[in-house]
């Protein structure tokens, strides 16, 4: 190839967005005026939600927020981030990937306030930004999974005669997707890092009990979908266990799918032959649910 048509081409593939994901995403701040309970004004104070559109030709309405995960210390913001963006994407969907507060600056209840207001902003947005309000997920991977069963045990319809028109609004996922979830506190189960950054290093066990989730499950919690792997040491399955037995005696509709092989984080597990396929098989949950179109036959 002549040499300048190579170097045309190669500034083609560079401005080229990756599969699925919006030329350029909006990030918006949970709250303009201010988090609550901020110690600062730096951009560790000031939780984000970047929202990554569906592409025109395949959006259905569906929304989802993505919790990455990191321990409640750190953010995996690419593969639990924004390859899940492009994946949601890839399937119509319109994502957000939450930036929410961390330790050792924030502890409980920060990160739940910003996943309930992220929750709450997207579906005070949904007209602005395409999305069925009755659609709108979450999916979050290690302690981005903790957080997300938070969200989808710890919800309210919103106050009615708030000044704020984005706290009248429901908090709750219309389904919950959790990856290699932590879900207790209660040790030695919970994942000790995880613990500590949230709860802090000696917890009051009223507290530990409120943020074990899988005791806060009821009726009224989401539809459920839950990986892990029996290799993973770092989260161990249990948790996974212990909120899919919530679920089932709360009668929740949920699955469940443990696979042998596989690392802690292993994001959409591309890199990893059978837990690689779990993208597949939530896709096809999410269309039973009839949170994503059926496939045309």
């Amino acid at each position: 190839m002549h040499r300048a048509k190579l170097l045309l081409f190669v500034a083609v593939i560079c401005v080229i967005p990756p599969f699925g994901l919006a030329a350029e995403p909006r990030v918006e701040l949970l709250w303009p005026a201010g988090a609550p309970g901020a110690v600062g004004d730096e951009e560790a104070d000031r939780p984000t939600l970047t929202i990554y559109a569906a592409p025109e030709e395949k959006a259905n309405g569906a929304g989802i927020l993505i919790c990455p995960g990191g321990g409640y210390g750190g953010l995996a913001v690419d593969h639990e981030g924004l390859q899940i963006a492009e994946w949601m994407n890839s399937l119509g969907v319109t994502a957000g990937v939450l930036r929410y507060r961390l330790a050792p600056r924030y502890h409980h209840p920060a990160p739940m306030d910003d996943v309930q207001r992220a929750m709450r902003l997207m579906r005070a947005k949904a007209e602005e930004w395409q999305v069925d309000p009755a659609r709108i997920g979450i999916i979050g991977f290690s302690a981005g999974g903790h957080l997300a069963s938070t969200a989808a045990t710890h919800f309210d319809d919103g106050a009615a005669k708030a000044r704020d028109p984005i706290d009248s609004v429901s908090c709750r996922p219309d389904f919950a997707i959790l990856c290699y979830p932590v879900i207790t506190m209660e040790l030695p189960t919970t994942h000790a890092g995880s613990r500590r950054n949230l709860l802090g290093e000696s917890p009051d066990a009223a507290l530990v009990a409120l943020m074990s989730n899988d005791q806060q499950v009821t009726a009224e919690t989401p539809p459920t979908f839950l990986l892990h792997t029996t290799e993973d040491t770092a989260v161990l399955p249990e948790n996974s266990l212990l909120f899919y037995a919530a679920l089932r005696k709360a009668g929740v509709p949920s699955e469940l799918h443990i696979y042998e092989k596989g690392p802690h984080g292993v994001g959409l597990g591309r890199k990893f032959p059978g837990v690689g396929t779990w993208p597949e098989t939530c896709e096809a949950w999410l269309r039973d649910r009839e949170m994503l179109p059926k496939k045309e036959q």
